[in-house]
C-alpha cells in the first residue's frame, strides 16, 4: 500500500517500556513506519520501542529516544 506523505507536527503518544510509561513525540509518518516495523517483526510497538531504547543506551553518547527512533526507522528504510 502506498503511503501518502503529509507534513504534520509531531503527535505525542504514551508507550510502556519495561514497565515504565513514557511519552514520545513523532510525526505521523514516523508513527506509521514504527507500526509497520513492529508488524513486520511480529511484535507490539511497545516491544520494538523497548528494543531500540536498549540499543541506543549501548552507545557512548546516546541520543534521546525520539531521535533514536527516527534514526532507526530511517536506517531501516535505507535497508540497514
Amino acid at each position: 500500500m502506498q503511503e501518502i506523505l503529509t507534513y504534520s507536527p509531531p503527535v505525542k503518544r504514551s508507550v510502556l517500556i519495561r514497565g515504565h510509561q513514557t511519552s514520545i513525540s513523532l510525526e505521523p509518518i514516523f508513527w506509521r513506519a514504527l507500526e509497520i516495523a513492529a508488524q513486520d517483526s511480529a511484535m507490539p510497538v511497545n516491544a520494538l520501542v523497548a528494543e531500540v531504547d536498549e540499543e541506543r543506551l549501548k552507545v557512548s553518547d546516546p541520543p534521546n529516544l525520539t531521535s533514536a527512533l527516527r534514526q532507526w526507522l530511517f536506517g531501516r528504510a535505507l535497508g540497514g
